[in-house]
């Protein structure tokens, strides 16, 4: 495993992280599924004691994963150990049996210390706005409590997991003000949306979190036509027929590269992912052991004509299959 710095914060971040999504298990709110569908915790625990193994120092998480579960269980696991960095987020909520955000102030210093409490540990290493929008910045009840939980060093660093269609307006207000450490955004073979923004940050010195590098399962090629999820999982109303017969023909001629270097679909996405130095880290949805091992092992780095074609066909061929993605949600 290979090591980055987090832009200009103290921390060194493994290439590839954990995603700590999927084991939040199979939670609701309403009749929305906010998870991956049923997780086994006993399953999940062999999955995180994998990635330490395997080199594995970064863990994303947040409150809303599993309604608090996902914390839970880094926390049982890794609460203790300081040489482990830790990442959550809060601004997602669950409230009247809906789903909802909150950026206020009082909620977010509150959040901060629940989640605390979940993960056995007396600071968390990097805190994120999730998901806030321009608007909640403006208005800047969220960053008073960012600034006050950092000054009262319960958060080491903090920074904002981006939205996915439409990262710009928030990253350039951070950049803007110089405030904060870190974006978490969304990149993918299929989403380059965000790539704009990778030499901007790294110049501004901010660390770069690399989220949905397969796309929900879908650029891992396992997927056909006749999928299907379960109503519990978020996958069910996302990942269509639709959706993976068009990624599939959009696709074809990226999986070419995967003879070329004799990698597997998933090693090509992540490695496609870490060909660009100002990411500081990939995190990839892990629910097992084999998860870890798939995703840790084949490190490389694309040729730069390789990399220039993938951005080309992005530019041509993939925002017609975003589109569709869009219309799902």
């Amino acid at each position: 495993m290979q090591y980055r710095k987090f832009g200009n914060t103290g921390l060194m971040v493994s290439e590839i992280g954990f995603g700590a999504w999927a084991i939040g298990g199979a939670a609701m709110i309403g009749n929305t599924a906010i998870g991956w569908g049923t997780a086994d915790d006993k399953t999940s625990k062999a999955a995180i004691h994998q990635s330490l193994n395997s080199g594995i120092n970064f863990f994303d998480t947040a409150d809303i994963y599993g309604l608090g579960h996902s914390e839970k269980l880094l926390g049982k696991i890794l609460g203790k150990q300081k040489d482990i960095i830790i990442a959550s987020k809060a601004g997602n909520v669950s409230r009247h049996n809906q789903f909802t955000t909150d950026y206020s102030k009082q909620y977010i210093i509150e959040a901060c210390e629940k989640s605390l409490v979940r993960l056995q540990r007396d600071y968390i290493d990097y805190y994120q706005l999730h998901t806030a929008r321009l608007v909640h910045l403006q208005q800047g009840d969220c960053i008073e409590a960012m600034q006050q939980l950092q000054q009262q060093g319960k958060i080491r660093y903090w920074g904002i997991s981006l939205n996915t269609f439409d990262p710009i307006p928030e990253a350039d207000f951070f950049m803007h003000q110089n405030m904060g450490s870190g974006f978490q955004l969304v990149l993918n073979i299929l989403n380059q949306i965000a790539l704009p923004l990778l030499k901007r940050a790294a110049e501004k010195g901010y660390g770069v979190i690399a989220r949905m590098p397969l796309q929900f399962g879908l650029l891992t090629g396992k997927f056909d036509r006749g999928v299907s999820f379960s109503d519990d999982d978020h996958r069910k109303n996302r990942l269509t027929s639709e959706v993976v017969t068009a990624a599939k023909n959009a696709l074809q001629p990226v999986w070419e590269l995967c003879n070329k270097y004799q990698a597997t679909k998933t090693q090509l996405a992540l490695n496609y992912i870490l060909s660009y130095p100002q990411v500081s880290t990939v995190i990839p949805g892990i629910r097992t052991a084999d998860h870890v091992l798939s995703n840790t092992k084949g490190l490389f780095k694309l040729a730069e004509e390789d990399i220039s074609l993938i951005q080309e066909l992005g530019l041509h061929e993939f925002g017609k299959m975003m589109d569709l993605i869009k219309q799902q949600g």
